[in-house]
């Protein structure tokens, strides 16, 4: 019996399967790989006798083996095929009726059937397997060449159950990976999106800086007028593109990479770091007031330019913010605990339904003065975790203030 049904396997077989090749290799990698498959399958066999038992994907024309437990040496093993003329589950697909017989020589519907007749098939079980939406499958099965009880109603029901709970289960097994399959492509969706994101980042940053610095050699120029409101508008906005590029990249390379990257110097110049900062919030706000107290009275060991894209990010929040005719406050100094660098503005304080999410990417205040991308907060707390630290927000009798935390730590030898 081997020999014959060796012969039918003639369109594709387990090669083609174990190779990856397989015009069904999801249905039979779904089905081989379920450990619940094969318990189903060897509990039908105890049940009943049978010596061989299957789970088949059939279609209008193909019938593939998914999973086989075979004792009987039939030599079918998962991705095999046989001619659909050649089984008797084209006529199960068809009417969606079960075929059973238990001796295929006294059986009134298929005695001495050319189909077993040909591979020496005596009992015979084929149950079909719908998915729960109704559509066909395929067929559980179970064969012998020798008389069994096949149509014991017990065993009829519980070929039945078990065919449901196939079917069942495929329909889990086929949502989960459509779904898995949704998550990469968005995935892969969100990376192209940030790469993109970066590589844009990049090509802007030259032209901004080159139109940044045109502004500042125009300032030193004699101008008219007008022109001399002009300019400082046109710096304005041109910095504060800068800024949204900054993070933009800042953000973008750090969904790309892991995280935000630091890298720490001994006595890093942070002073002349958050200075120059200051230096540019002022000129590109020239109708806020920015006062600057810093207190760092021992070397520290940090990412300087990082802790400065920090305080740019806090310091720009506070002006968009602040009460158009207060001042902002940087206040820093290296405390008991470490870094400790405050940004204070008056103003309306932070809205407490805000607070909880005011760190993540993306999230904008409701009362903004200028556009912004949502990302300042959100990076500049990343810079503080980055240096295993935090920025805290406290508001009180109008005045807000958030302050960037930071321990000290020395550099490894």
């Amino acid at each position: 019996m081997a020999e014959k049904i060796g012969k039918q396997a003639t369109i594709q077989d387990h090669a083609a399967f174990l190779r990856g090749g397989h015009d069904f290799q999801s249905d039979i990698q779904m089905i081989a790989g379920s450990g619940l498959i094969t318990t189903i399958l060897e509990t039908v066999m105890l049940a009943t006798n049978m010596r061989f038992a299957a789970v088949a994907r059939v279609t209008e024309d193909r019938w593939v083996a998914c999973r086989t437990v075979d004792e009987v040496n039939f030599g079918l093993a998962e991705g095999d095929e046989i001619e659909i003329q050649s089984t008797f589950c084209q006529s199960v697909r068809l009417t969606s009726q079960k075929v059973l017989f238990n001796d295929v020589a006294t059986d009134e519907v298929y005695g001495n059937h050319p189909i077993a007749a040909e591979f020496g098939i005596v009992s015979y079980a084929s149950i079909p397997i719908h998915r729960s939406d109704g559509s066909f499958f395929g067929t559980l099965c179970a064969i012998d060449t020798e008389p069994r009880d096949v149509k014991h109603p017990r065993a009829v029901a519980m070929l039945e159950m078990f065919a449901d709970l196939i079917g069942q289960g495929l329909e889990t097994e086929e949502r989960l990976e459509a779904q898995e399959q949704l998550v990469a492509n968005e995935r892969e969706m969100a990376r192209a999106q940030e790469e993109f994101v970066a590589v844009l980042g990049h090509d802007l940053r030259n032209p901004v800086a080159a139109l940044y610095s045109g502004f500042r050699l125009l300032e030193r120029e004699q101008l008219t007028s007008t022109t001399a409101e002009i300019v400082p508008m046109m710096r304005s906005t041109v910095y504060r593109m800068n800024e949204l590029i900054d993070n933009m990249m800042i953000h973008a390379k750090a969904r790309l990479g892991g995280g935000i990257r630091i890298s720490r110097t001994t006595d890093a110049p942070l002073a002349e770091a958050i200075t120059q900062i200051v230096e540019e919030v002022r000129a590109g706000s020239p109708d806020t007031e920015v006062h600057l107290d810093l207190s760092f009275e021992q070397p520290v060991y940090c990412d300087a330019p990082r802790v400065a894209q920090a305080v740019s990010n806090l310091l720009s929040n506070a002006v968009r913010h602040g009460a158009e005719s207060k001042p902002v406050k940087v206040n820093g100094v290296i405390g008991r605990n470490g870094i400790e660098i405050s940004v204070i503005n008056q103003g309306e304080s932070v809205p407490d339904e805000l607070r909880k999410n005011l760190f993540d990417p993306f999230k904008r205040g409701t009362d903004t003065r200028g556009e912004g991308l949502g990302l300042g907060l959100y990076i500049a707390s990343s810079i503080a975790l980055a240096h295993g630290g935090q920025i805290d927000v406290s508001c009180s009798n109008g005045t807000t203030t958030f302050t960037f935390y930071a321990p000290l730590q020395k550099a490894a030898l």
